[in-house]
């Protein structure tokens, strides 16, 4: 069964040449650029293995392999045969990386295993080895459940329409049945759930279950084959299922006999010690995110909040200050190249802070959530932590940038300017189809990470890029915020209240008595032009009585690596900095000019008196 997905695998993607040549999906010139961080042999390999002619050959090898094993017969050549569909496959994943499913995945692990077992002449390991596949079908099944479980969709019965209308997976006629069947439809969800959740009880009382587990299953892949193209599927995930009936079977059957289930037992030790390993490595991530900065400061809000804050401040009082707020799910140490380079070139206060249950900042706000207790709480931090008379300025990132034109409105003339990165807009959710559509998946992305990470799974997460991107002292610090529950926990409560504040908002942006800045990122709105509308919309609240009120789109930045990018990030350190300077130069140029007219009134006035 591994033969004939490796079969049909190698001529999908033999026939479809299109998609490796230049320009095409998977253009190795592109998609080579992936790997640049990889070992120079790493490289080398991969290029070797992207030429055209040398993905040709080998497809054509898997063609003539995957044939070979069809044919009857035991002799040992077939693990060899077994063997090299599964690392092919494995040595093949990036140069088709975008084409890919989990067919190939199964495949790949199937092939090896089964290769080993029969090259092998120890029956003790060949068990090792079935048990191991075994093994992973039951996990394959029960992660594929739990993590639909954790999606609403799923839970209310409507995922199975949502797939069918979709262009990708959809299916237009099984579609029309769910919406005029719409419980029958509901209840086929639930059985999905049902089967993939309860999977393993396919080796309860001897294995008596495993018939109609496996059969289930089975029809479920052949269901997914038809309406959803996933025709590889049927054999991939078939193929375990012999693995499946052979460790399920009660070990006095003749088949089994002497059967070697250490591995089993093995498999059981490890969990148990993995399950502790991630438990101690959670609480050591709890510490590491909650751990104040060494020289930070703590304020406490009108609602009870606990903000924590880290400050350079210069010693010169006629330099203005700036804080910076973050975007939802995200943490103060994004803006690592932007003030460092504010740092290096300026003597410019900066105050970085973590809202009210991110990082070390602790919510005890016992009142519902609404958006402007961040608000208030930005505005507590402005009077508290900035001296009387010394300018302001607000630089906030995405959802930051709302709090921080909400609070600009509140605190007014303490306020000289505020700075807008990739900044939310409050009617984004009712005038951005785009913003919409993403907003239920975002909603089910933040519960799935976060109940993961609450499960302590936060082991297994791997570093994503941009924690790779920031600068070296605060990855650390920045990844294990992200690997802790409680910061996604803050996003899901921050993305409620959102939702319902801008679903509820009417009318025109009120005006803003202070300079702006307002940074978008190029793919921003190159994918929502309505996104630049909205932004030129936060700058035309700003103009007016002299005031400046710039925009700018940042060439080749997307949302988050307008922070995290090493140069685009030193880029808009450098544009804020051109803009500071040009209301600084300009708010000084007005005072002088202020003082010389005050100067000529008194003088003036003097005159009057004397010649009286």
């Amino acid at each position: 069964m591994t033969a004939v997905t490796s079969l049909t695998s190698s001529l999908e993607y033999i026939t479809h040449q299109r998609q490796i040549r230049r320009g095409g999906l998977n253009d190795w010139t592109i998609a080579r650029g992936m790997h640049a961080s990889s070992t120079r042999p790493t490289r080398r390999i991969l290029d070797a293995v992207g030429h055209p002619r040398t993905t040709q050959a080998l497809h054509i090898a898997r063609i003539a392999a995957g044939a070979a094993l069809l044919a009857p017969g035991n002799a040992r050549w077939r693990g060899a045969a077994n063997m090299f569909l599964g690392l092919s496959n494995a040595v093949l994943y990036p140069r088709h990386r975008y084409g890919t499913d989990g067919s190939d995945q199964v495949s790949s692990f199937v092939q090896t295993a089964a290769g080993a077992a029969r090259l092998s002449t120890q029956p003790a390991v060949q068990d090792a080895l079935l048990w191991y596949v075994a093994l992973q079908a039951n996990l394959s099944y029960l992660v594929s459940g739990w993590v639909k479980l954790l999606g609403q969709p799923w839970r209310d019965g409507s995922a199975l329409n949502g797939i069918m209308r979709t262009r990708t997976y959809g299916h237009e006629g099984m579609w029309n049945l769910t919406r005029r069947y719409p419980v029958p439809a509901r209840y086929l969800a639930h059985g999905v759930l049902a089967l993939e959740c309860l999977f393993p009880i396919a080796y309860l009382k001897g294995g008596a279950l495993a018939r109609p587990v496996m059969a289930s299953a089975a029809a479920f892949h052949v269901a997914n084959g038809y309406f959803m193209g996933l025709g590889r599927f049927v054999t991939a995930f078939e193929a375990m299922h012999p693995m499946v009936a052979y460790t399920s079977a009660p070990k006095d059957h003749p088949a089994v006999a002497g059967r070697d289930d250490r591995a089993l037992t093995a498999a059981a030790s490890m969990a148990a010690i993995g399950v502790t390993v991630a438990g101690f490595l959670a609480a050591m991530r709890r510490m590491r995110a909650t751990d104040p900065w060494p020289h930070g400061r703590v304020l406490t809000t009108r609602h009870g909040n606990e903000l924590h804050y880290n400050e350079r401040i210069s010693e010169n009082e006629d330099s203005p200050v700036l804080v910076f707020g973050t975007g939802m799910v995200s943490t103060a140490e994004h803006f690592g190249w932007i003030t460092d380079k504010l740092v290096e070139e300026s003597d410019y206060g900066i105050i970085t802070y973590s809202r009210a249950g991110y990082g070390p900042s602790k919510r005890h706000a016992t009142s519902p959530y609404v958006l402007q207790e961040s608000v208030d709480d930005l505005v507590d931090l402005v009077r508290g932590s900035v001296a009387e008379g010394r300018k302001v300025y607000l630089a906030g990132h995405s959802l930051g940038g709302e709090f921080a034109r909400r609070a600009a409105v509140e605190l007014g003339s303490r306020v000289s300017g505020v700075i807008y990165l990739d900044s939310s807009h409050p009617e984004e959710l009712t005038r951005s189809k785009q913003q919409k559509d993403a907003s239920d998946r975002l909603k089910d992305g933040l519960n799935m990470f976060t109940r993961s990470l609450q499960a302590g799974l936060g082991a297994t997460l791997v570093r994503p890029r941009w924690v790779h991107n920031l600068p070296a002292e605060v990855r650390s610090r920045a990844f294990a915020q992200y690997a802790d529950s409680r910061l996604w926990k803050a996003g899901m409560r921050e993305w409620d209240a959102t939702e319902v504040d801008f679903n509820g908002f009417s009318g025109e942006l009120p005006a803003v008595e202070a300079h702006a800045l307002v940074l978008s990122a190029q793919r921003t709105v190159d994918r929502d032009p309505e996104q630049l509308l909205m932004h030129n919309e936060l700058a035309a609240a700003h103009r007016g009585d002299g005031r400046v009120a710039r925009t700018s789109v940042i060439e080749r930045a997307d949302h988050d690596s307008m922070l995290t990018d090493a140069r685009i990030g030193t880029d808009v350190g450098r544009r804020i900095l051109e803009f500071l300077d040009e209301v600084e130069g300009q708010d000084g140029a007005a005072a002088k000019s202020a003082g010389r007219r005050g100067g000529e009134g008194r003088s003036k006035g003097n005159q009057s008196k004397e010649a009286r």
